[in-house]
């Protein structure tokens, strides 16, 4: 149920049934070839696919996270540290004062971690809520599946280029980038960083075919949706 094509008098109304809350949590940031909106598209594509069948309402996604080390390419987005907890925070004292107590927030951007510790932070002053931090493509079968396939996989690279994810008329590189000195581009500033990095793939192939990121997506779904189902 998507809160989007819900008034309040309905919300009201479906939250006094089911009292559960899907929020996606994306960025907007460089993505080499793909949509700088990768981690936006694909959380919000994940909680409406997961939450579906039960019929948990599913909010529009938040689409700025914390990624300053890709502050040097055009279009990116970056909330500080500070903004981004404070924003957790006030999305969940939202819901609850909607009438969400199950809250899950289906996260689409490993830089938005620190929000799960706002989050813990904000839970601790409501006994009657829960709140649960879901990283989708790291759950381990959602990983276990993309390692299956190709063991070379990052950000930017084939694991995140989904039909969906995918800009008309722009080609991929067909070759296997090599894994850049992860430790080397956490150092930097986002400038440096931007020279080390290139493109923006952090290593990998750019991207596989449909049928591999279907078995990908398949995996994130059935995890997903037993965050949002399974509450015993």
């Amino acid at each position: 149920m998507l809160i989007s094509q819900m008034n309040w008098m309905q919300a009201e109304a479906h939250l006094a049934r089911d009292d559960r809350a899907v929020l996606p949590l994306g960025s907007t940031e460089q993505h080499a070839y793909l949509s700088l909106a990768v981690d936006a598209i694909l959380a919000a594509k994940m909680a409406e696919d997961a939450a579906e069948p039960s019929g948990a309402a599913v909010w529009p996604v938040l689409p700025f996270g914390i990624t300053p080390y890709f502050a040097a390419y055009p279009g990116t987005v970056t909330l500080r540290l500070e903004t981004y907890a404070r924003l957790i925070e006030d999305a969940l004292e939202s819901l609850y004062r909607s009438g969400a107590r199950r809250i899950v927030l289906v996260n689409g951007h490993g830089g938005n971690n620190p929000g799960q510790t706002a989050a813990m932070e904000w839970l601790a002053g409501r006994p009657d809520a829960q709140v649960r931090w879901h990283n989708w493509w790291a759950a381990p079968e959602t990983m276990a599946t993309v390692k299956a396939i190709d063991p070379v996989a990052s950000h930017a690279s084939w694991m995140e280029n989904f039909p969906w994810t995918r800009l008309p008329g722009v080609e991929m590189p067909a070759e296997q980038k090599p894994m850049v000195d992860i430790d080397a581009l956490k150092s930097r500033d986002p400038v440096s960083a931007r020279l080390l990095l290139g493109d923006g793939n952090y290593g990998g192939f750019y991207q596989r075919s449909d049928d591999d990121m279907a078995r990908v997506w398949a995996a994130g779904v059935a995890e997903t949706r037993k965050a949002i189902e399974d509450w015993t």
